[in-house]
């Protein structure tokens, strides 16, 4: 539920943050559908490797991202602690596994730092910034970007 004021003001940005591989993650709130425990998708053959499989989500057949591998960070240990966010990308609904959701963060735009320059080309494609709070450094996931590309079909 958002505070009065924040969803029609576009200097506030809403971002759920969580934790994969050890590292903290972001994502605008917006594209986030629903948050579900975890469950063992259906493997689909030939998929990417970062392609758990699918679930079926109230009739909906949704692919099943592992987000760790996706990013290039070692895979996740499956538990029944894990979550998944489900998410709206690109008109697609698609979840995203992860090992938990830390927190729902409100901040203003200028909270958001730029990717620094020394990252790879595909790191400053994958995220749109950094996000400060408190002591920890959360990167800002561009969702549509994680979805498979062309080229992955054959990975």
């Amino acid at each position: 539920m958002r505070a009065s004021g924040f969803a029609t003001d576009p200097d506030i940005r809403e971002l759920v943050a969580f934790r994969t591989a050890g590292q903290d993650f972001c994502i605008d709130i917006l594209s986030v559908r629903e948050i579900r425990g975890w469950s063992r998708p259906a493997l689909l053959p030939h998929a990417p490797t970062y392609v758990q499989g699918v679930i079926n989500l109230r009739g909906a057949v949704v692919p099943i991202l592992d987000l760790a591998r996706r990013l290039g960070l070692e895979p996740i240990e499956e538990t029944d602690r894990n979550v998944i966010i489900v998410a709206a990308i690109q008109n697609r609904i698609v979840g995203l596994l992860v090992e938990a959701v830390t927190d729902i963060l409100t901040v203003p735009a200028s909270g958001v730092q730029p990717t620094p320059d020394l990252a790879s080309e595909t790191t400053r494609n994958m995220l749109r910034g950094v996000v400060v709070q408190d002591s920890r450094l959360i990167r800002l996931l561009d969702v549509a970007q994680l979805l498979p590309q062309a080229d992955d079909a054959a990975a």
